[in-house]
């Protein structure tokens, strides 16, 4: 009997530009859906990371005061990969349940 539970797994990033590379991977490595794949801050604050990154230098509304959350339902037998594949994009902590 194959094992088709999922559990959700949380990653942490510094900037947007890391969290959208981590999403492209979750896509086209692990074919996870992108309307499975959430994008949020972690906290209650806008933000647009802890510091810039190449595409948002230039503006003076984005906010750096917190990290961004990127989350999605997987295949429990896939926690592992997802989990390196998802350091390998620059997630400063990732977390899965």
């Amino acid at each position: 009997m194959a094992d088709d539970s999922t559990a959700t797994i949380r990653a942490m990033f510094d900037t947007r530009e890391a969290a959208d590379l981590a999403v492209e991977h979750l896509v086209q490595q692990h074919g996870i859906s992108r309307p499975d794949i959430f994008i949020q801050s972690a906290s209650d604050q806008n933000t647009t990371g802890t510091h810039s990154s190449r595409g948002d230098v230039a503006r003076s509304d984005a906010t750096h005061e917190g990290v961004i959350e990127v989350s999605a339902d997987i295949a429990a037998s896939k926690m592992q990969d997802v989990q390196k594949s998802l350091t390998d994009s620059g997630a400063i902590r990732v977390s899965g349940k």
